[in-house]
């Protein structure tokens, strides 16, 4: 059994991916774990990037679940600097119409960009002394204009990270200690973090970019690239550092349910939340839709589409939760810009080879 995924993870290190690790979980039991290549015998933390974003979403959803804030409430109701919004570029910047509302930090709809060097960004840098601190980190964002009116369009950007400061906001908590007592100690995380001191870089594996015009794959630095604004930034949306092992127990724990959030609010997460106008502007895979925080079987789903809900990272992770067949996949590798963008082919080949599809 599993010939075929085996076949296609040797094939990523044929055209030189240093390595890649991967894990299936079928009701309930690890079936597949394999490492390839370098992974083999390195240390095997990742920098998991955008996996962090179901993980801060999940952190999100647990106040949601004990009544703190409701979805349609106005964003600066909890972060007052996000109350007088401005929109547009250049000298074209009106203030906004409408305001966040936190179900738009959920579904990526609250027209922030993800322009990490930003001249408020900037600004965080040099007069936090390079620290950026998550919650203080929030309010220079707040004085960059949108790209677009709030819930107008679908944008790729840096709303999970104002979602963990809510999140700090809301419990109180640093947005780390939160997640480490909320959701990775009950489930047994033992080896992720969202703020991984740099005395710890020797666990992490290797991290490469990928040169598509030398086709050369180039060791970068273990740490994070770009997404870790400063020494106490906590980014909601890239910054967990994970394992393979580690990562297969959260997503266990969220399709069974009733553990980390209920099964009822882990049906709201993942079910579409984009109207008609938002989901032409959404780039991912056609047959999927985006709920809270996740891709998820788009509205017009139909019985050969997929079932699955989840993400995938920068450096080439991907994580699937298929709560109708009991199927939960985690792939990573450490490669950003990867010339394999086949991530993708290692939940619907779980699937072909269990017999369920």
């Amino acid at each position: 059994m599993f010939e075929k995924l085996t076949s296609i993870l040797e094939s990523y290190i044929g055209i030189g991916v240093p390595g890649c690790d991967c894990t299936v979980a079928y009701q309930g039991d690890i079936v597949y774990r394999r490492r390839f290549g370098d992974a083999e015998n390195a240390p095997f933390r990742y920098n998991i990037y955008s996996c962090s974003k179901p993980i801060t979403c999940t952190a999100a959803l647990q106040l949601y679940e004990k009544g703190l804030y409701r979805l349609d409430d106005a964003l600066a109701d909890y972060m007052p600097e996000f109350g007088d919004m401005t929109v547009g570029a250049g000298d074209d910047v009106r203030r906004a119409e409408h305001p966040i509302r936190i179900r738009d930090l959920f579904t990526m709809t609250a027209g922030f960009s993800y322009d990490l060097w930003s001249p408020a960004l900037r600004k965080a840098r040099e007069e936090t002394a390079g620290r950026c601190p998550t919650r203080e980190t929030m309010r220079y964002l707040a004085k960059e204009p949108l790209c677009f009116e709030p819930g107008e369009h679908w944008n790729y950007s840096l709303c999970h990270d104002v979602l963990a400061a809510l999140v700090e906001v809301i419990s109180g908590e640093r947005f780390g200690t939160y997640v480490k007592r909320h959701i990775f100690d009950p489930v047994g995380m033992k080896e992720s973090t969202f703020s991984l001191p740099d005395t710890e870089l020797d666990t992490l594996a290797e991290q490469y970019r990928y040169d598509h015009e030398n086709k050369s794959f180039v060791n970068c630095g273990k740490q994070i690239q770009g997404y870790k604004l400063g020494t106490e930034y906590e980014s909601g949306g890239a910054g967990c550092i994970s394992s393979v092992s580690d990562y297969i127990l959260f997503l266990e724990a969220m399709r069974k349910g009733d553990i980390l959030i209920s099964r009822e609010t882990t049906d709201l997460m993942a079910e579409n939340k984009l109207t008609d106008s938002q989901i032409k502007s959404y780039w991912y895979n056609p047959v999927y839709g985006y709920g809270l925080g996740v891709r998820c079987p788009g509205p017009g789903a139909g019985p050969d589409s997929p079932v699955d809900f989840g993400w995938d990272g920068a450096a080439n992770s991907y994580l699937a939760i298929d709560r109708t067949h009991a199927v939960t996949v985690f792939f990573a590798e450490h490669v950003l810009n990867a010339p394999n963008q086949g991530r993708g082919e290692v939940y619907p080949c779980a699937l072909e080879e269990l017999g369920l599809k």
